[in-house]
């Protein structure tokens, strides 16, 4: 493993045996690059690296634009997820390559708030060939109306989704969407011919994310 500090952020890598082996992107809130990549390697035959990059300025560098807070004790998203795409595009992603040369692909994970921006990043950069989002936050004000207004800068060849069955379930009225707005997303990509799953696990949002996450990035190296 590598562990490097890059424009600020904690990027630990596990590299992949083969030299050409896809390389998969995880941002991360907790420092949980560790486990998922553990879990992932149980979960595929598949050769990979993974680069789990911490650090972050969650609630804005993982939000494409700003919202008011969803709750009372809950912190407002200040839309920052343009400003470090470029960050990450420019100064991440080539520090990372010098480390893991020549994948044979880049694909980009995350769970909750970075599910959503890992979609997102698609209409943004045209970096990753495949998307796994594990509880993405497709609640978010105003997201599918984007999707529906803009082309992805490069069509992935295949992207993941999955969702806690008990994620809806909530009385905040916003986060209630999240499940409709995730399978009209799954099947709006579908429509396009792209190659998608969705998968529903048990529980609500806080539940076994470690698993579900290394998941979705088992499938998308299929």
């Amino acid at each position: 493993m590598e562990s490097l500090m890059i424009a600020g952020k904690e990027v630990k890598i596990f590299p992949a045996k083969n030299i050409n082996a896809p390389l998969v992107i995880l941002h991360t809130v907790r420092g949980e690059g560790e486990i998922v990549n553990q879990l992932a390697r149980k979960g595929t035959a598949t050769d990979f690296s993974l680069a789990a990059i911490g650090n972050l300025n969650w609630d804005d560098e993982m939000s494409p634009w700003a919202i008011s807070p969803i709750s009372p004790k809950d912190t407002p998203c200040t839309g920052g997820a343009d400003a470090y795409l470029d960050t990450l595009e420019e100064q991440i992603l080539p520090r990372i390559l010098h480390y893991v040369p020549s994948p044979s692909f880049m694909a980009l994970a995350g769970y909750s708030l970075a599910g959503l921006f890992a979609v997102y990043a698609m209409y943004r950069i045209d970096a990753f060939a495949r998307i796994a989002s594990a509880s993405g936050s497709f609640w978010y004000p105003k997201f599918l109306d984007y999707v529906q207004q803009h082309e992805m800068k490069c069509q992935p060849e295949c992207m993941y989704f999955s969702l806690g069955n008990k994620e809806a379930r909530t009385k905040n009225k916003i986060l209630q969407s999240v499940e409709e707005n995730t399978l009209w997303l799954e099947n709006h990509y579908r429509e396009f011919g792209i190659r998608t799953a969705y998968e529903e696990n048990q529980g609500n949002h806080f539940q076994q994310a470690n698993e579900r996450m290394a998941k979705g990035i088992c499938w998308i190296l299929q």
